[in-house]
């Protein structure tokens, strides 16, 4: 999963809050009504090409595609931050630097989650 350009992220976001699949249509009338008007084949471009990121999932309606997340936005944005970790080349680093800046409430659901693995392993 590469990163998203701007557009791209807003259209993730619709993806996101949507309760189904959206057809190209759908999601170009959502922009539209928020005061962003796009031609059709700019939507459809930006929707095949978070497909082929493997940002979202396609799935034939009729003669139309129709699109969805295919991860959840927390599965997504921890994907992110491996991507990140993994190009830092200093992993390590990074990771301790980042952990000097989270907040209480994000210390404790970390020490949490890493309670929960190695009660697992």
């Amino acid at each position: 999963m590469r990163g998203l350009g701007e557009l791209e992220a807003t259209v993730m976001d619709l993806l996101w809050v949507a309760d189904r699949p959206l057809l190209v249509r759908e999601v170009r009338e959502i922009l539209e009504a928020h005061d962003r008007p796009l031609a059709y084949t700019t939507v459809m471009t930006v929707l095949d090409k978070l497909h082929g990121k493997g940002w979202a999932r396609r799935e034939r309606v009729g003669r139309a595609w129709a699109y969805r997340p295919a991860h959840s936005r927390a599965e997504a944005g921890a994907q992110v931050l491996r991507e990140v970790l993994d190009a830092s080349g200093d992993p390590e680093r990074v990771l301790l630097h980042f952990a000097r800046t989270i907040s209480r409430r994000e210390s404790a659901l970390l020490r949490q989650a890493l309670g929960e693995r190695a009660e697992g392993s």
